[in-house]
C-alpha cells in the first residue's frame, strides 16, 4: 500500500466505507489508486460510471465513439437533455467531474480496434464492458485473455440481462499460477451471424434495466479492488426484469478454447478477424 493519506473532505466522502470493516481507510486507499476503463458511456455505462466515481474509484477512462441522442435519455441517465448532440464521453466526463472532484476522467472519443486497443486498454487495472455489439466484446475478451486484464462483462436484451467476471490474476499479488478461468469464448465460442440478432433500436429496451446489469457491474469491480467478496467468476448472472428473478449458470473453462485453453492457438488479438462472428483463424 502507498503512503496515500485521506485527507479530511475525503474521510468526510467516503465516511460510510470508513467506517466498514471491509472496506476501511486501506481499502478506500486501493479504490482511489485503482483504474478502471469503460467501454461503452450508454445504457450499462452510464450506471457503472456513475457508482464507480462515487465509490472514489480514482482513475476511470471512458471510450465511446457516439454522441448523445434524445432517444438515449429513457436508459443512459449519466446524460441529460442539455447534453443532445455531444460527445457521450464529454457529457460522462462532465457528470464524474462535477459529482467528485477526486477522480481523474480520461475519454476516447473512439471506437476500439486491434489497432488502438493496447494504447487504450495498457495502463488500466480492470475493463468494463459496457459495448452493445459483437466486434468489441470479442475484442476485449480476447485482449484481456491474452494480457491478463481483468474484465467484467455486461449485456441486455429487452427485459433481459447478463453479467460475468474474467480475471487472470489474483489483483492483490498479480499472480495468475494455477487459475483455470474461463473466458467470453468459453461460454459463446463465436458470435452470431451478422443481423441474427436485432439491437434495442429494433426491439426495444426496458430502460431500468441496463442501470441493474451496471449497477452489478460496477459493484464487481469495486469487489476486485477491494479483494473482498466473491466475484461472478466462473459463473454467468442471468437476470430476467420481467419475472424478477436471478439465476446463476456455471461457466467452465473449454480446454480447447483458442484463447484461454492451454496451449492456446492464437498469441495475437492480430489473428482475429473482429467482423462478421469475430471467428479465431490462423494468420498466415
Amino acid at each position: 500500500m502507498s503512503d496515500l493519506r485521506l485527507d479530511a473532505t475525503q474521510l468526510d466522502r467516503y465516511s460510510r466505507h470508513v467506517i466498514m470493516d471491509e472496506v476501511g481507510p486501506e481499502g478506500q486507499k486501493r479504490l482511489l489508486e485503482g483504474s478502471v476503463l469503460v467501454v461503452g458511456a450508454g445504457g450499462l455505462g452510464s450506471p457503472a460510471i456513475q457508482y464507480l466515481a462515487a465509490a472514489g474509484v480514482g482513475r476511470i477512462g471512458i471510450v465511446d465513439d457516439d454522441v448523445v441522442e434524445r432517444s438515449n435519455l429513457q436508459r443512459q441517465i449519466i446524460h441529460a437533455d442539455g447534453d443532445v448532440g455531444i460527445p457521450k464521453v464529454e457529457s460522462a466526463a462532465s457528470y464524474v467531474d462535477a459529482l467528485n472532484p477526486d477522480i481523474d476522467v480520461e475519454t476516447y472519443e473512439t471506437r476500439l480496434t486491434t489497432e488502438t486497443v493496447d494504447d487504450i486498454a495498457d495502463s488500466y487495472d480492470i475493463v468494463l464492458d459496457a459495448s452493445d455489439n459483437f466486434a468489441t466484446r470479442y475484442l476485449l475478451n480476447d485482449y484481456c485473455a491474452l494480457t491478463g486484464t481483468a474484465l467484467s462483462h455486461g449485456a441486455i436484451y429487452r427485459f433481459e440481462g447478463q453479467i460475468t467476471t474474467f480475471t487472470n490474476a489474483d489483483p492483490a499479488t498479480g499472480d495468475d499460477s494455477g487459475r483455470e478461468q474461463p473466458c467470453y469464448r468459453c461460454l459463446f465460442p463465436e458470435a452470431p451471424e451478422p443481423g441474427t440478432v436485432p439491437d434495442c433500436a429494433t426491439t426495444g429496451v426496458l430502460g431500468v434495466l441496463p442501470g441493474t446489469v451496471g449497477c452489478i457491474q460496477a459493484t464487481e469491480v469495486v469487489k476486485y479492488f477491494l479483494g473482498k467478496g466473491d466475484l461472478l467468476e466462473g459463473r454467468l448472472l442471468m437476470y430476467d426484469a420481467m419475472d424478477m428473478t436471478f439465476e446463476t449458470i456455471e461457466i467452465r473453462q473449454n480446454p480447447d478454447c483458442p484463447v484461454c485453453g492451454e496451449p492456446s492457438s492464437i498469441d495475437s488479438i492480430d489473428e482475429v478477424s473482429y467482423e462478421g462472428t469475430c471467428q479465431v483463424s490462423r494468420a498466415e
